[in-house]
């Protein structure tokens, strides 16, 4: 019995530093794989999202209204107020 929690012991630890050492060698391809894949997913939201720009363009002197206000001007505007200095 004592035998058998010994071998178990020791191939957890066997297995925690295999897990270790095969970390340190695939970690840097790892970080590579998922930076690459960052970028080039950064990179296409950048050209859909220049596309998207371009043709929401307008020429130059063209003028556009994209919403037009929904209240009505009032016309009660309040009263004339005269301010006098006081020396």
């Amino acid at each position: 019995m004592l035998i058998n929690l010994l071998r178990t012991v020791a191939i957890i630890i066997l297995v925690m530093y295999a897990l270790r050492i095969l970390g340190r060698l695939f970690a840097p391809y790892m970080v590579r794989y998922v930076a690459k894949k960052a970028e080039k997913r950064f990179s296409e939201q950048y050209k859909q999202q220049a596309r998207n720009q371009q043709q929401q363009r307008t020429k130059e002197g063209e003028t556009t209204i994209d919403k037009m206000p929904n209240r009505k001007p009032s016309k009660d505007v309040g009263e004339y107020i005269d301010f006098e200095e006081v020396d």
